[in-house]
């Protein structure tokens, strides 16, 4: 029998999906701020830019993980942002 996925919810669409498909963000009990790997409290993501520019203006990532997100952060994030489909953003 297989086991069920491991649901979680991103904190800017809310969309509810299993872990491996979104960005984990983790405070780290120790202090400062992780990306995919270590225990503490965590926040997951879309790796789209709808929500990665949504968590960031309304600093839904600071809310999730009641702390202070550098910009750092932010950037090392940005590069594993999955790109649209070309087709999609010239429809726009």
């Amino acid at each position: 029998m297989a086991a069920s996925p491991t649901l979680r919810r991103c904190v800017s669409c809310r969309l509810l999906a299993d872990r491996r498909q979104f960005l984990r963000v983790i405070r780290l009990a120790g202090g400062g701020i992780a990306l995919d790997e270590g225990m503490g409290r965590s926040a997951y993501l879309c790796p789209t830019r709808a929500c990665f520019d949504e968590a960031k203006r309304r600093k839904r990532l600071q809310r999730a993980l009641r702390c202070a997100v550098a910009e750092s952060t932010y950037a090392a994030l940005e590069p594993r942002l999955k790109r649209a489909p070309a087709a999609a953003s010239e429809a726009r």
